[in-house]
């Protein structure tokens, strides 16, 4: 199933168009969703969108998405001041509010009516330079409101650290964004922010030269191993026979209510058989990669929903849609493993086309690569990929929640 507005068999046109982008906390765990519309789409309180939201609220497909956790949802005025207490009876859909509503005495006694009816309320970023009318309506809202961001992709060091402090002296906690490289992150640890989100959770940090812990070589020898063109279902039965761990995640998958098979499969050969050897190659891959616990874990949910986007916007044969999986989940390698991808790819022995997307973003997977990042960033200009994109998103990410609730779990 997927988010759509009413029922679970909507056409593209009536789901609806959000990315889920993570907010870290300090510990790099997941602190909060903050639900962004792409560009292209029409934020500014049409009320087809409106509609849209408040369905999405009101059958718990929203809440189903974030998996109930905590999520600052982008509101209009319109949205904001007409259905409040749509918004006040989900207590973990946070509302995001911008600048404009500064001196909206309207739209402000409904945010301090949210505020004492407990709902988290956040403050987008707003310009340095405000005139004193400006900078009192900014400090109302400040007043009224519990977090608020602070963008660091265009602030320099000084000009960062003086927007913080202004903040925390509201007692108003700072969420950083745009924080887009590994070292925008370095120079901001030891800040007195609350939560981190940008492009630096998908980028290995720099290093000079590159080596691996003999955990994750193993990890990659696992996967090498798997991803030998000869191997059947007997030989990857026999790979990981003696992972007892690896084999309880994988089978407690497959068996899953999720997929409802019609009978239950009791050993990695029959799945392979019944999914297909490529298909099983991919699973195991992501079981394997669940078992890390170095890097912040929306990393593998991130590539696990690339993942599932690719094969979904890949055509033609099976082979090619696995492919294109395993391109997708495999985009962030080098960042899971914190290595350069050239160095990463040394020990695997993937297939020419999946090497050029990985290595240089070129051959037949690139575009959908590039497709599905530009979704992830919320850079899709156009309406009828914005819709196509948005279905295939949203159970894109279901699956990827479902499977990666095994990836992640213990055997017991």
């Amino acid at each position: 199933m997927s988010v759509f507005a009413n029922s679970p068999s909507m056409s593209q046109a009536q789901v609806l168009p959000v990315v889920r982008q993570p907010i870290l906390d300090r510990q790099q765990a997941l602190f909060a969703y903050e639900l962004a519309f792409p560009r292209g789409s029409n934020t500014d309180g049409s009320e087809a969108l409106t509609g849209q939201t408040l369905a999405a609220i009101a059958d718990g497909s929203l809440k189903q998405l974030v998996r109930d956790n905590r999520a600052f949802l982008h509101v209009s005025r319109e949205l904001l001041v007409s259905h409040a207490e749509t918004l006040r009876q989900n207590a973990r859909l946070g509302v995001c509010v911008g600048p404009a509503l500064a001196g909206d005495e309207e739209a402000l006694t409904t945010l301090r009516w949210l505020k004492a009816s407990g709902c988290l309320l956040m403050l987008e970023d707003f310009p340095d330079s405000l005139d004193e009318e400006q900078s009192a309506a900014i400090e109302i809202l400040l007043f009224i409101v519990q977090y608020a961001m602070v963008a660091v992709d265009h602030r320099d060091v000084e000009a960062t650290n003086a927007r913080i402090e202004y903040i925390k002296s509201f007692s108003v906690k700072a969420i950083a964004t745009g924080v887009d490289t590994p070292e925008d992150y370095t120079r901001l640890v030891d800040a007195p922010v609350d939560g981190f989100q940008g492009k630096y959770l998908l980028k290995p940090e720099r290093v000079d030269v590159p080596r691996m812990s003999p955990s994750k070589l193993g990890l990659l020898r696992l996967i090498g191993a798997m991803n030998e063109p000869n191997n059947g279902p007997i030989e990857l039965g026999k790979i990981i026979r003696d992972d007892a761990i690896l084999s309880y995640k994988l089978l407690g998958c497959v068996n899953s209510a999720y997929f409802a098979l019609p009978r239950q499969l009791k050993s990695v050969e029959q799945a392979a058989v019944f999914f297909g050897v490529n298909r099983m190659r991919n699973w195991i891959s992501t079981m394997a990669l669940g078992g890390m616990d170095e890097r912040p874990p929306e990393l593998l949910r991130l590539a696990l929903v690339r993942a599932q986007m690719c094969e979904r916007l890949a055509s033609g044969k099976p082979a090619l849609k696995e492919m294109a999986f395993t391109a997708g989940l495999f985009s962030l390698l080098d960042t899971l493993m914190n290595a350069p991808m050239s160095y990463v790819l040394e020990h695997l022995p993937l297939a020419t086309e999946i090497n050029q997307v990985l290595l240089e973003n070129t051959g037949p997977f690139a575009p959908i690569l590039d497709q599905v990042r530009q979704w992830e960033s919320g850079e899709v200009t156009s309406e009828e990929d914005i819709q196509k994109l948005a279905a295939i998103y949203f159970e894109a990410a279901q699956w990827a929640d479902h499977v990666y609730a095994f990836a992640d779990a213990a055997a017991s």
